[in-house]
């Protein structure tokens, strides 16, 4: 009774296959888990196709469903507008949707480019709501201590951070031509899904990128037309073969602002890898390590404990006393990937609740979208570009 008397915000998503069923997943739970100060509430959800979209409304509890975004954006019974859409789409709707004074949370990468997320950014910044971008592995409870650790000093200088985001689910070369895998649609292929991931983990934990120096490589030319069936899966649905004009997979070189060197790589050729989400970090006193496909545990390094005990120590981040833990299980109950939506949405609901602007915004989406950009024009030119220039 005393949550359902508290302010309530109402979310209209445009959008539904993949992330939306892991950012509804993520809105259902929250009052369940989080002392909220604000309630989300499921009001409406947007899709072109009005079977699928009905459906997934009534499997993933929305209040009511529109066949068309602009008529959810004006609806006068929405608060914030989550954009779960191919990337092509982002700068569209969450300009209309600030326009319409609607917060807005936003999948990444934030736009197409560089200028797309200015402009988004402009758009937010005017309308004076709250604005959020969705790197969801931020929020695992592990990361957040590995952030803590370094805040702390524990590390000391940072020196090198090493970060892969290794998949394998298209090395089929008969995995059909997907919206992911068309530049028009995408903007990039594993550079701007997957890399743009370990991109803002990298800012979020050392800091900002000075410089960088990449390569990039499409192995497989040409696939059968298809689309998307939800999760990473596909179906061919025409005989005819299209070209695929994004990469993938990039590597790149990195120096930061604060002297620490990075080494960066994103593949979806990396046989046997299904999310391998890696990082290491090194520093003058210690180092961390951490993976996704492990996500609760974080092995941390330090150099001042005694000779013959040194080496990485396994911290499982399940405890009271470790970020956002304390929401969920007794010690030792692992939680999972659906956790890291939910504490995010946690802090943007909050953020919106008491009037403040939580992070990742659409400033690290366009930080993240400026290094993206200059690892590019590295390909194209061969050599070292300075971000943002």
């Amino acid at each position: 009774m005393l949550q359902a008397s508290k302010r309530q915000i109402r979310i209209g998503m445009i959008g539904y296959k993949f992330m939306g069923k892991a950012h509804s997943h993520a809105y259902r739970d929250l009052p369940f888990f989080f002392d909220m100060d604000a309630l989300p509430v499921m009001e409406a959800i947007s899709g072109r196709d009005e079977a699928g979209v009905k459906a997934a409304a009534e499997q993933f509890g929305w209040n009511s469903f529109e066949t068309d975004w602009q008529r959810l954006v004006e609806r006068d019974d929405i608060d914030v507008i989550d954009i779960v859409t191919p990337n092509n789409t982002h700068a569209e709707m969450a300009i209309a949707a600030a326009k319409a004074g609607k917060h807005v949370i936003c999948e990444k990468p934030l736009g197409m480019s560089v200028e797309e997320a200015k402009r988004m950014l402009a758009a937010v910044q005017e309308a004076g709501i709250v604005h959020v971008v969705c790197h969801n592995y931020r929020f695992a409870p592990a990361v957040q201590l590995a952030k803590k650790l370094i805040e702390q000093g524990r590390l000391g200088r940072i020196y090198h951070i090493r970060a892969t985001y290794l998949q394998d689910w298209i090395m089929d070369p008969a995995f059909p031509l997907v919206w992911r895998l068309r530049k028009e649609v995408t903007g990039s292929g594993a550079h701007g899904d997957i890399a743009a991931h370990i991109i803002d983990l990298a800012r979020f934990l050392v800091g900002e990128f000075r410089e960088v120096v990449g390569m990039m490589e499409t192995f497989i030319k040409q696939r059968p037309l298809g689309e998307m069936t939800g999760g990473l899966h596909a179906e061919t649905v025409a005989g005819a073969m299209g070209d695929v004009d994004v990469d993938d997979a990039s590597a790149f070189l990195a120096r930061f602002e604060n002297g620490a060197m990075g080494v960066f790589e994103a593949t979806r050729f990396a046989g046997g890898n299904r999310n391998g989400n890696r990082f290491e970090i090194n520093g003058e006193k210690g180092s961390i390590r951490w993976d996704l496909e492990n996500m609760n545990n974080l092995q941390v390094y330090f150099h001042d404990d005694e000779p013959g005990l040194q080496g990485f120590r396994t911290i499982n981040c399940t405890e009271d006393v470790h970020p956002y833990a304390g929401a969920y299980w007794p010690a030792g109950h692992i939680i999972g990937y659906e956790h890291t939506f939910m504490n995010l949405f946690y802090e943007t609901f909050q953020g919106i609740a008491g009037g403040r602007n939580p992070k990742p915004d659409f400033v690290d989406g366009l930080r993240n979208q400026e290094v993206l950009e200059a690892v590019e024009k590295s390909v194209q030119t061969g050599g070292w570009v300075r971000v943002g220039e």
